[in-house]
């Protein structure tokens, strides 16, 4: 099995990103993110496509560690429900859960968290099995 933080590494943009695989199973995956201001927008807030992308990685990561040896997985669908912002400076969690794992396809969801405990978004992904 590979390591929480091999796992972050291994994938570019989550590595540009700065994305933190914290703990990652088969049955879940829990990462961190420092929001930077050169993931910001103009409001020195989280820019949505941080937040998918975020998600996506811990989505993916979990599709990962349940495929089958030898197959790969891709993101064909995800939708995102953006609720609060999270500012520059501070930092936020994720922890992204299967809610199908099939043979052909599996789909996570990940709920984003500031440091307060609220709600930034929630990420609902389907990872075809390739």
């Amino acid at each position: 099995m590979d390591s929480p933080e091999r796992l972050s590494v291994s994938q570019p943009l989550a590595k540009l990103l700065g994305v933190e695989i914290l703990e990652a199973d088969k049955n879940r995956v829990f990462g961190r993110l420092l929001v930077r201001e050169e993931i910001c927008t103009g409001w020195h807030t989280i820019h949505g496509g941080a937040i998918m992308a975020f998600a996506d990685t811990l989505g993916a990561t979990g599709a990962y560690l349940n495929l089958p040896e030898g197959a790969s997985t891709t993101t064909i669908e995800s939708k995102t429900n953006f609720i609060a912002p999270a500012k520059a400076g501070t930092v936020v969690t994720a922890e992204s859960l299967p809610i199908h794992i099939g043979r052909r396809s599996s789909v996570w969801q990940t709920k984003i968290s500031r440091d307060d405990g609220k709600l930034v978004a929630i990420v609902t992904q389907t990872q075809m099995v390739l």
